[in-house]
Parts: C-alpha cells; sequence; structure tokens
C-alpha cells in the first residue's frame, strides 16, 4: 500500500486548463514538530504478547527514521484510562498528599518497556504528551476514577504535584516527557476514566496549581497543553484559558481530537485569534472494534491531516499504536481500531489502510519542514504540502472519489501531469530547482 511509483513527465499543457494543483514553495507557514501515535498500557500489552521478531517489526513499522514512519511525537496516559487493563492511579493511597507512596510501578510491567524500546529504535529522544484521564479517586468529587466527577478544591494542589512526580519518574527512566495536558476530554463524562473540568476550572488550575508546580520543581520547560477534546468548543475553551494572561503565559498551545463534527475551521480560528500558540491534533481513532481491512479507515486520517495542517497544526498524534483482533483490550469494552493490529493466534501484524495513509506525512514530511503555499482548484483533489530542511518539496494530494482523476502538479518553474486513480492518495517529491524525485 506504499510503494514508489514512475516519475512524472514534464506538463506539455495537457490539463492546465483542467484540475489543477499549485505548490509555491516561497510561501511559507508553520513549522512541523512530528507525528505519532499514543503509548497505552493496552497497545504494550499487546506488543508484548508478539514474538520478538515481530516486536521488531512493529518497533521499526512506526519509529525508524529510514525504513519506517519516522514517529517523533507521542502521547501516553497518566494513570489508567479507557485502554488500560483496568483502573489503577499512581497514587493510590488515600490522603496521601504528601504523595509518599506516589509509583510508577504498574507502568514499568509493559508500558515503560514498550516506550524504551521504541526510543532505541527510533534513535533519539520522542517528545512525550502525557494527558491524564482521571485524578485518583480520592482527590474527586464522586470517589471514582469512572463515570466524570470533578477535582476536589483540596486537592487541586496535590494533583498538580503528581504532574512533576510523573515526569520526573519517567526521567528516570530515561524517557523525558515533553509536556502535559491537563484533562483528556474535560467535558465528557464517561463509563471509563474521566473527570470534567469547566474553562474557568482549567484555567485556574493551570494558573494556581499546575503552572507554579512545574515552575518550582525545575519543569519549567515542560509544555502545557490545553483542551485535549473535540474541535466544537477548541475555540471558547481557548478564549477562557488564553484570555487570561497570567494563565495563558503558562500555556504552549491547544490540543483537539477529531470525534463528533468536523469543525476544521475552528483550528483556523484558534489560530486566527492566538497566532503565538500551537495547535496539537491529540487523538483520534475509527471507534467501535477494529474494523479490520476497512479502506475508508485511511481516507478519514487523510483527510483530518490534510485539514488540519492546513490550519496551522504543528503536530497529529494518533491514538493506540497497537491493538489486538478484537480492537482492544479495553477494561469497559470501548473496542477501537488502529493502524496495526495483531492476530496473537498466528503472532501477525495486520497493516490496516489507516498505516500506509499516515506513512504519506509522516514518512516524506520531516521534523523541521515548513507547510508552504498549495492549493487545488477542484475540491475531489484534497492536498496540502510541505518544504524539509533539505530543500525538497512534498506534496499529499488525495482523491476520495469513486473516479479516477487527470491533473497538472504545477509550481512556479515546472509543471507534471498526474493521474490519480479513484480512492487514493499519493505523495510527490521534488527539488527547489524543479527536479521531481518521485
Amino acid at each position: 500500500m506504499l510503494a514508489p511509483q514512475p516519475a512524472l513527465k514534464p506538463s506539455e499543457g495537457v490539463g492546465h486548463h483542467g484540475a489543477r494543483v499549485w505548490v509555491d514553495p516561497t510561501r511559507k507557514f508553520q513549522e512541523l514538530e512530528g507525528f505519532g501515535g499514543a503509548f497505552t498500557e493496552a497497545a504494550a500489552v499487546t506488543w508484548m504478547k508478539l514474538g520478538p521478531q515481530q516486536r521488531e517489526e512493529m518497533l521499526n513499522a512506526y519509529f525508524n527514521p529510514h525504513t519506517g514512519h519516522g514517529y517523533r511525537f507521542c502521547r501516553v496516559h497518566m494513570n489508567s484510562c479507557d485502554f488500560a487493563l483496568g483502573n489503577y492511579a499512581h497514587a493510590e493511597v488515600a490522603g496521601d498528599i504528601t504523595l509518599e507512596h506516589f509509583s510508577v510501578a504498574r507502568d514499568e510491567q509493559a508500558l515503560i518497556p514498550f516506550m524504551q524500546a521504541a526510543q532505541s529504535v527510533a534513535g533519539v529522544p520522542i517528545r512525550i504528551l502525557a494527558s491524564p484521564w482521571s485524578p485518583p479517586p480520592w482527590m474527586k468529587t464522586n470517589g471514582q476514577m469512572n463515570g466524570g466527577g470533578k477535582l476536589l478544591p483540596e486537592y487541586r494542589g496535590a494533583w498538580a504535584r503528581c504532574y512533576v512526580k510523573f515526569i520526573q519518574a519517567y526521567a528516570a527512566h530515561g524517557i523525558p516527557i515533553w509536556g502535559v495536558s491537563v484533562q483528556n476530554e474535560p467535558m465528557a463524562t464517561q463509563r471509563w476514566d474521566s473527570c470534567i473540568y469547566s474553562a474557568q476550572e482549567e484555567r485556574d488550575f493551570i494558573r494556581d496549581h499546575l503552572g507554579p508546580a512545574l515552575q518550582r520543581a525545575g519543569l519549567g520547560h515542560i509544555q502545557i497543553v490545553i483542551w485535549d477534546h473535540n474541535r466544537d468548543e477548541m475555540v471558547e475553551r481557548s478564549s477562557v484559558v488564553l484570555g487570561d494572561p497570567e494563565a495563558a503565559r503558562y500555556v504552549w498551545g491547544t490540543g483537539f481530537h477529531w470525534y463528533g463534527e468536523d469543525h476544521f475551521d475552528h483550528v483556523q480560528l484558534v489560530h486566527d485569534a492566538w497566532p503565538d500558540k500551537k495547535l496539537l491534533f491529540t487523538e483520534g481513532c475509527q471507534e467501535g472494534g477494529p474494523h479490520l481491512g476497512e479502506w475508508n479507515l485511511g481516507e478519514r486520517y487523510a483527510r483530518s491531516m490534510i485539514n488540519d495542517l492546513n490550519r496551522w497544526t504543528v503536530g497529529w498524534i494518533d491514538w493506540n499504536l497497537l491493538l489486538d483482533t478484537t480492537g482492544g483490550p479495553n477494561h469497559v469494552g470501548n473496542l477501537c481500531s488502529a493502524p496495526i493490529l495483531v492476530n496473537a493466534e498466528c503472532n501477525a501484524l495486520l497493516f490496516q489502510s489507516s498505516y500506509a495513509y499516515i506513512g504519506h506525512f509522516s514518512r516524506f514530511v520531516r521534523v523541521g519542514a515548513r507547510r508552504i503555499l498549495c492549493a487545488s482548484n477542484t475540491q475531489v483533489l484534497e492536498c496540502t504540502a510541505f518544504v524539509n530542511l533539505d530543500g525538497i518539496t512534498t506534496v499529499v494530494i488525495m482523491n476520495r472519489s469513486e473516479q479516477s482523476h487527470q491533473f497538472a502538479l504545477r509550481s512556479p518553474s515546472v509543471s507534471w501531469d498526474a493521474h490519480l486513480p479513484s480512492r487514493s492518495i499519493a505523495t510527490y517529491q521534488f527539488t527547489c530547482s524543479g527536479a521531481l524525485i518521485d
């Protein structure tokens, strides 16, 4: 599904008055900070069940910078999430506000070894965003990790110190945490690990507790990401949090998911209102089971990636790196798909269309690349373009229609005739001099 194609031929005028994709490498926008996926306990346990050869194959498929996707920006859960094997917290002892009993021993069983192995294959530190799904039960109004509830005011300081402890514990295992989000999906009461924050509560927690706690611990370099939920309310949330200068000074940017309505325009609105803050896609997957072999999985990924990147997003993080063929394990039956699924019975990796579609971006658009001007004169051809640090321009174009399409790929200096079959995606690369690479 990811295969080199013959080089395009220079255009002889065919398509100049028809379908066209225009690319101008001189008009540059945001710098890309990476692609990746999420390290979850479910993914880690599934990976550990594989044989040694399959483990290595999976790691290379995602993290090898030469033969794989070259992932550099990933996510991990603090405490348990729905894709853990059960509820757990790093601060289990009720009333332990000094965090004397704080421990990541649970993560040491599978999650941390999985992350260490991935980092070894990557060859460089992977940028890690840590996101909590819920504080410990004793810190919450409902006394449990599942079912929403809120953080009790008297434990805000202790909960902020949990972030510090988590960062320090992972650093001791050779895993540097790049940043944290305040709460995964803070407006969703779920039957799994969840906790509710209003925009005002998130603002106040950052301003009065989390930001200062990180500063006091010498962790002022740790980035704070707000929202970490769907695009539909990201404008309102950003307005409240970033509208407070004291809170905003701690905030790196806004994270968002794809569930619900698309609202790509909201990504652009947040950038337009706060151009000094960053935008990061922090989670997306196909819900409702594994969807084994379905082609539209990949198309959903690429559509989101194209639209988010074209609206100033600097990084794009998939959800579970790996799941079994049930779409789990998941401790509440919230089964989903992943780009690589595992058939445990025959010790086999099953690469889904989403893996291939993601690769059209992550393999060819490298960290440090700058998005450049790119536009199609037909909605059928969805596109984005970047210029890498080595000067190579990369254009990704997708055709989700049931018809094949001829078009001209044009830049200020040269034009090529191209063709995309129905339901396909292609990546084109050329040098600054106009020499086509692929």
